[in-house]
Formats: C-alpha cells, structure tokens, sequence
C-alpha cells in the first residue's frame, strides 16, 4: 500500500469508529430513548449523566475510550506496517476518532464535546503526560464542581505538557493542538456560560 493510501485508510477506519458514539447507542439500545432529545442536546457524557444518573455512565465512557484505543491500534499497526511509524499512526488515528465522535456521520454529525475520546487519544499517545492530567482535571471539578472547566483545563494542560516534553518536533506540537482546539470549540457555549456565571455546577438543576 502506498503511505498515501494508508493515511487515508487510517482516518476513515478512525473516524468511523469514532462515529460509534456511547451517549447516544447506550440511551437507544439500552435505555431506549435518545439522550440528544433531553438537558442540553449534546450527545455527551456530562448531558447523559445529567438526564439518567450515573447508573449507565461508565458504559459511555468505556464505549467512547474503548473506540478510540481500538482506532489508535489499527492506526499504529497501519502505519508501521506501511511505513515503520508506529506513533504516526496513533496520532492519524486519535485525529480521526476525534472527528468522528463529534461530528459523526452516523448521528447527523450531531456528537459530542471529546472529552471521553480525548482521554482515550492521551492515554494512547503521551501516557505519563495524560496521567497527570487526569489527576489535575479530577481535583479542579471536585472543588470547582464545573465539569466544562475541568474539560478545558484538560486539554490545555495536556497541549502544555506534551509541547515542553516534545519541543522541536513540530508534528506533534501541531497535533496535540488541534486536539485541544477541536475540544475547545466544542466547548464555546460552555466557555461563554462559565464567563457569564451561568454555566451549571455538577448536581445543579435548569
């Protein structure tokens, strides 16, 4: 296969299984309802959570970090197989899986912010750096009870890390960017709520 080819290849098969996303199969195949059509109408985590409880929660997540591992192992076996880049691969592919969670096909390119796949995309790409992360975004919504805020820190933080640790390779230092920019964007409602004190606290009612 030409490395054309299989870059292409790479994101489709990515971004298809990033389309698989958990809010909205679990609300349908298991709840029998549509999480989209209650609370915010974004097929994530935080708008599930809100509208059925914790109960089914941990199915999101393992649907939504599971995809995203899956596609960042077809990519890495892809790309090293073509053209010996095993890391070029996996970040193709959490490129990918990012778009197709939150503009999936499948869904009417209606998904969600990226924080689930993000964490899935971190933890296959810069591990000790995603690690971190996680423990700060944890502490942050714990006292600040603004699970967008955490969601933000998230990625910056991990933009930060992954840029001082990888300075001078520019590849990386685009990409781990546009990751964080991607789940920014998503979160411009959240932003423009936090800077006009309305955004919504964890527990707390419409």
């Amino acid at each position: 296969m030409s490395v054309v080819f299989t870059v292409a290849l790479t994101l489709l098969v990515s971004y298809l299984l990033g389309c698989f996303n958990g809010s909205v199969m679990t609300s349908h195949f298991i709840i029998r309802d549509d999480v989209r059509q209650h609370g915010s109408g974004n097929a994530g985590l935080t708008n599930f959570y809100r509208t059925y409880g914790a109960r089914y929660a941990l199915c999101v997540i393992i649907c939504d970090m599971g995809k995203t591992v899956l596609a960042c192992l077809i990519g890495g076996y892809l790309m090293h197989w073509v053209v010996g880049d095993w890391t070029l691969g996996l970040l193709i592919a959490g490129i990918g899986c990012e778009l197709g969670h939150m503009f999936p096909v499948f869904f009417g390119f209606k998904g969600g912010k990226g924080v689930s796949s993000t964490c899935g995309v971190m933890l296959m790409t810069f591990w000790w750096q995603a690690l971190i992360c996680y423990v700060i975004t944890i502490a942050l919504i714990a006292i600040t009870k603004f699970v967008s805020l955490g969601s933000l820190a998230l990625v910056v933080l991990f933009g930060i890390l992954v840029t001082a640790t990888n300075w001078g390779n520019w590849l990386v230092i685009a990409w781990v960017w546009v990751i964080a920019g991607l789940c920014i964007y998503r979160h411009h409602a959240n932003i423009g709520r936090l800077i006009h004190g309305t955004e919504r606290k964890i527990g707390q009612k419409a």
